[in-house]
């Protein structure tokens, strides 16, 4: 915690002092980050010193976390399994690299490969709750609460379990088989793990979390409503894109154009804020991508308030999405996310439930890639963002696979067994 300098409004702008857990802001009931005082690390670590190739996971960016995992007194703070540090790959074969004149590549956080870390639960979410365990263990709370249109329960359950937390978990009752069966034998096995089950979105999840769990003692842990912890484990997304890829870029540099799938959008503010720290170090340009927010049209808040001009999104009642991660029906947070969106010249584009589908079983038969419908959802994107101009020939674009096929079995065994 040596380079943090507070907890940082999203909106007001006030700064909170770090040394003790909050939620939203009080003053605009909006999102904190954590600040970090980035002259202070430069001087401290000159000469990118503060950078850790060798960490074979999220923890690989030294003292620009929280904790520095390679400082031997604080790696003891780290509560780690192995998460992040996934690998780019090339999808040169793709028919849209061809067909649009672009370099295409996906940032896959669903499988382990080999040379890489992967997430222990098959998500990106364990990037968050890596850093939530940590923070939470750092701050003594031993009582978390989160509720979840799914991977972020199971995730936190997972790290929860493995490091001796208490976690209650809240989910709409058509969660995935997979991920909901999970988190029901833990909640058998570990006597900390508890879930509920509600009808409804992650918003009648967080209902109840608010009026059973809060006064109990539990601490919320829901999406932008921690101090800014799962914002800082995403980040790492963002600095993973940065770094050199073996094999396919020796430099520091930024793609032109990243898909992304826009649950919440805890990994869009996270991304922003690592390129906004690359820079003060002075690692990379000014040069931002353009960053496309990627729903379903069953369910697009983000990409509604985009194509009018909104500064929030407008609450919905959820939808009925393949990509179970998409069925967001608004959020605290998201008006940041679209500040980010503008600020990129990126934007957001919505896709149909066939094409969904589609990509999910395409990408499958032509690369034997189990990613999730979130990240097939990206792909699907990609006609639509070159319609309306955000990806142009000869642009470097990833597409984000926030996840692995196999949490959905249930809901997309047909898609894989197609031929």
């Amino acid at each position: 915690m040596k380079f943090i300098s507070g907890f940082r409004c999203t909106e007001c702008g006030t700064l909170y002092p770090s040394d003790t857990p909050m939620n939203l802001c009080p003053k605009d009931d909006r999102p904190v980050k954590m600040e970090i005082n980035t002259e202070a690390l430069a001087e401290a670590y000159p000469d990118m010193s503060w950078y850790r190739p060798e960490v074979n996971n999220m923890w690989r960016f030294g003292p620009l976390m929280p904790f520095d995992i390679g400082n031997p007194e604080q790696a003891n703070k780290v509560k780690t399994l192995g998460e992040g540090h996934t690998p780019v790959l090339a999808m040169t074969k793709h028919p849209f690299a061809e067909q649009y004149g672009i370099t295409l590549f996906l940032k896959d956080e669903g499988q382990a490969h080999s040379g890489y870390g992967a997430n222990p639960t098959g998500s990106f979410k364990d990037r968050g709750m890596a850093m939530v365990t940590t923070m939470a263990s750092h701050f003594g709370l031993t009582k978390l609460a989160i509720p979840t249109q799914g991977n972020a329960g199971d995730s936190l359950t997972e790290y929860g379990a493995k490091h001796h937390l208490g976690v209650s978990v809240v989910m709409p009752d058509d969660t995935p088989m997979t991920i909901m069966g999970k988190v029901a034998a833990y909640q058998h096995i570990y006597d900390k793990i508890e879930l509920h089950l509600v009808k409804g979105t992650i918003r009648e999840a967080g209902a109840f979390m608010k009026e059973h769990l809060l006064p109990d003692g539990f601490f919320n842990c829901a999406t932008f409503q921690e101090p800014g912890w799962r914002i800082e484990g995403k980040k790492t997304m963002g600095l993973e894109l940065a770094e050199p890829w073996p094999g396919l870029k020796e430099q520091w540099q930024l793609p032109d154009v990243v898909l992304y799938p826009t649950g919440g959008g805890t990994g869009i503010q996270g991304m922003w804020k690592a390129f906004d720290e690359l820079e003060a170090l002075g690692v990379i340009e000014a040069k931002r991508p353009k960053i496309i927010s990627v729903q379903s049209e069953n369910n697009a808040p983000v990409v509604d308030a985009v194509k009018k001009g909104l500064e929030d999104t407008v609450p919905t009642d959820g939808g009925d999405t393949l990509a179970v991660g998409l069925n967001v029906p608004g959020g605290v947070g998201q008006k940041a996310v679209l500040k980010v969106l503008r600020e990129s010249k990126g934007g957001g584009v919505c896709v149909s439930e066939d094409a969904i589908a589609k990509h999910t079983r395409d990408i499958y038969q032509k690369t034997r890639l189990w990613i999730s419908p979130e990240g097939a959802a990206c792909f699907a994107a990609i006609p639509e963002a070159v319609k309306q101009g955000l990806i142009k020939p000869g642009n470097t674009v990833v597409c984000f696979n926030t996840g692995s096929a196999e949490k959905y079995w249930p809901s997309v065994r047909h898609l894989f067994n197609a031929t």
